[in-house]
């Protein structure tokens, strides 16, 4: 019988693996071709799942509601077993919503690999956004702001989980493409190196998430143009009740226009069979089963941890920073519904600018995704910096109207691309085949810090002085930044990475060989 690698084997030699692009142990080895429709298909996906209804609007719609609801007195509101203001009520439900997605990524993620059915994960989820979505135009009181609680957090779950699971089929798109299947077989046989086929696979992902995003930018000017429109046929500047009714009838619009763009996704995207299920498993027990095999060998794929360890960090507090400096726009802009959506078309216009102008350089250069997210993180600590300054002055620091403008631009042009090309560096650390386990994996500690950064800046703002000091999460977040931007910078090698993928995949297949000769 064939020696089955040892747990504790040191995966990290690439002298591990034959020569070839080695590939996962799949149910069929015929992989349909990515077809520039199936690709389109994709992008529109995006469009529609632009974050508007359910990640920009219904926040807005439910700060809004629970700052009315608030007496003017005290502005506390009882919530969660003791009196707290707005903004500690909007981190702390976010912290719920985090930790709730944290499970469910757990329970789902861990077997979406297996088979052919994990397309429907993505539409059970969209169609549960689709009706919270809906849901907010029975939403637009005060009096209801604990309804609102209960739409704001699932439909945060809703999107992340359908963006979370959009995002983890490019990889498998980008290197199904005719392109990258020749790279493939020019590799193996020997006419390109391993380095020139690495830089082909990386830029041909890299290609796809921005691609992805910049025409999911300027289709949501579009979008934000018409709603420009419906927010004068509702004459939002009428009154309270008028403007309240203006944000659900948004949410609701929004959501319609998700559910019209995500139907051609649903009908084009290809079956490409996924991992073989293990004999004496069943998909739902090979779930667990993979996800205690991935926490297990994750510990050799040393690389993929280190940034799993940075994300977890960064991410907390990019997540958590642009959460704080939502409540302080909603306040300066006093929830007026045309000033936020003005605001939203410059954040995208600039986020379309930004992320094409990077993926330009990229192209040109031929700069690595990892020097192009050494960029990214750089905008992260400006971003925080600037917020931490507003604990010493009011001149600046997200005090002034003029700042939610500039920070719109700013945020689009230095920051966004984090949503682009940290997607690209976790598909750059994730081994072929386990991409849905990897970006579920991620995504669940993603969620665990964006729940416990939101946890600590609402303690923070409760423990200031007056208990309503909104600037002071920023000594936290940024530190924080530092901290994680730094050790990303210097300990994470995408090469090294790729090698122990290559050693990781070859011990795969011998496993599962040994396994089917039982």
């Amino acid at each position: 019988m064939k020696k089955l690698p040892a747990d504790d084997e040191d995966i990290s030699d690439p002298g591990a693996s034959e020569r070839g692009v080695v590939a996962p142990v799949l149910a069929s080895g015929d992989v349909p071709e990515t077809s520039r429709w199936e690709i389109w298909s994709w992008y529109a996906y995006y469009i529609g799942a632009n974050g508007l209804a359910l990640f920009n609007f219904g926040p807005t719609a439910f700060q809004n509601l629970l700052s009315q609801a608030a007496p003017e007195a005290t502005g506390l509101l009882p919530f969660a077993g003791r009196d707290r203001n707005v903004n500690s009520i909007v981190l702390l439900t976010n912290g719920i919503s985090f930790a709730i997605q944290a499970a469910l990524f757990i329970i789902i993620g861990s077997y979406a690999d297996f088979g052919s059915g994990r397309r429907w994960i993505l539409i059970f989820w969209s169609i549960i956004s689709f009706g919270v979505g809906f849901a907010w135009l029975g939403v637009h009181v005060p009096s209801r702001w604990e309804a609102g609680v209960a739409l704001y957090v699932v439909g945060l779950i809703g999107y992340q989980l359908t963006l979370t699971y959009w995002t983890a089929a490019f990889p498998s798109l980008a290197r199904n493409t005719p392109h990258l299947k020749e790279a493939a077989r020019a590799y193996a046989e020997g006419e390109i190196t391993q380095a020139d086929y690495d830089r082909q696979d990386e830029m041909e992902r890299s290609r796809l998430s921005n691609v992805a995003f910049i025409v999911q930018s300027f289709g949501e000017v579009i979008i934000l143009a018409i709603i420009v429109g419906i927010l004068f046929g509702v004459n939002v500047n009428k009154d309270t009740e008028a403007n309240n009714w203006g944000l659900s009838v948004l949410i609701a619009f929004a959501t319609a226009i998700w559910l019209v763009l995500s139907i051609p996704w649903f009908l084009l995207e290809k079956k490409r069979p996924g991992l073989k299920i293990p004999p004496g498993k069943n998909i739902i027990s090979v779930g667990f089963w993979q996800l205690k095999e991935a926490l297990t060998k994750i510990w050799h794929l040393k690389q993929s941890l280190i940034y799993l360890v940075g994300y977890f960090l960064l991410g907390d507090s990019l997540n958590t920073t642009v959460t704080v400096i939502a409540t302080l726009q909603n306040e300066v802009v006093a929830y007026d519904t045309l000033t936020l959506t003005y605001l939203l078309i410059v954040g995208i216009v600039a986020q379309g600018v930004g992320i094409a102008a990077y993926w330009w350089l990229q192209k040109r250069y031929q700069i690595s995704a990892k020097m192009m997210f050494n960029l990214v993180m750089l905008g992260i600590v400006l971003l925080d910096g600037w917020g931490m300054i507003g604990n010493w002055t009011n001149n600046f620091g997200f005090h002034h109207v003029w700042e939610i403008w500039l920070y719109q631009a700013f945020y689009g042009l230095f920051v966004r691309q984090w949503y682009s090309y940290s997607q690209i560096m976790i598909s750059s650390v994730t081994p072929r085949g386990h991409e849905f386990l990897f970006f579920s994996l991620f995504t669940i500690i993603g969620k665990t810090s964006s729940f416990i950064g939101p946890f600590v800046s609402s303690a923070i703002i409760d423990a200031s002085p007056g208990h309503n000091n909104n600037s002071a999460p920023f000594y936290f977040l940024f530190a924080l930044t530092l901290v994680s931007a730094l050790g990303l910078f210097f300990f994470l090698d995408l090469e090294k990475s790729a090698r122990e993928q290559e050693a990781f995949l070859a011990q795969e297949k011998a496993r599962m060989t040994v396994v089917d000769s039982e």
